[in-house]
């Protein structure tokens, strides 16, 4: 890896990083499109491209997570028991995602991911979150909104947080505890979700050394210390800075960014 290249990971993993303990909504948001660019310079087979940017996408959340779980965790904004209700369907539900995006042509993941960006752009610019209306379901609800989270969080690469925080949110938890929270529950999506994608891709021909499946370990060790160095900078920054502005500019970037995947 060439001086800039580490320092084009260094850069994803520091935005990302800040982005994930921030706004909640996970780093992979930015270290898909940003992996799926840089990598495709490197010994990649072209038609699993997006399968790597998601999977080694989804290592590195572990790590991002470790670190913005810890600074939530000194805020005591964390319900525990609604991630321990919440992680069954989440492990069942990763699992499920790695299994899809394997089957998928790269192509095709791609048009899911830039989908799901554009979506993501419309609900992070709508003001607020979703007015609340209901309490938390019970057991079998929680595990049953894990899956859905877990699938989909792993066939895209990301922690979660667009969908676990407007959950939340709409079950009257408030705001920065349902942040905190999700950010919790993005642990568990990304350790079952790397573990599918490196298990999905064990015996795909002509990827490059230094990679398990579709986890690749040097994107991972170049991305990682910056967003775990981040992440508690973005979830202090959570509980100080105005959020409507800057979500709304994010919106404006995940768009873009969706349009180009979709384009191609």
């Amino acid at each position: 890896m060439t001086g800039l290249e580490l320092l084009a990971y260094a850069g994803l993993g520091t935005v990302a990083g800040t982005l994930a303990g921030l706004l909640g909504v996970g780093g992979g948001i930015i270290i898909v499109p940003g992996l799926a660019f840089l990598l495709a310079g490197d010994s990649i087979p072209a038609d699993r491209l997006m399968q790597v940017a998601v999977g080694t996408s989804l290592a590195t959340i572990v790590a991002t997570s470790l670190s913005s779980i810890r600074a939530h965790h000194r805020r005591g904004a964390i319900r525990w028991p609604v991630v321990a209700r919440l992680t069954p369907g989440i492990v069942v539900g990763a699992a499920l995602g790695a299994g899809i995006a394997d089957w998928l042509p790269t192509r095709g993941l791609a048009i899911v991911f830039g989908t799901f960006l554009v979506l993501v752009a419309v609900r992070l610019a709508m003001p607020g979150q979703p007015a609340p209306h209901r309490q938390l379901p019970g057991k079998t609800g929680l595990a049953a909104c894990g899956t859905a989270i877990g699938t989909l969080s792993s066939l895209v690469g990301i922690g979660g947080g667009t969908m676990t925080v407007p959950l939340l949110t709409w079950c009257n938890v408030p705001v920065r505890q349902a942040v905190a929270t999700s950010a919790a529950c993005g642990f568990p999506i990304a350790v079952a979700g790397a573990l599918g994608f490196a298990i999905a891709g064990w015996d795909v021909a002509g990827m490059p050394a230094w990679s398990t499946g579709y986890v690749y370990w040097p994107a991972f060790v170049a991305v990682v210390p910056l967003s775990m160095l981040f992440a508690p900078l973005g979830a202090k920054l959570a509980h100080t800075v105005p959020m409507t502005a800057l979500k709304r500019g994010f919106a404006i970037f995940v768009f873009i960014v969706g349009v180009r995947m979709l384009i191609g």
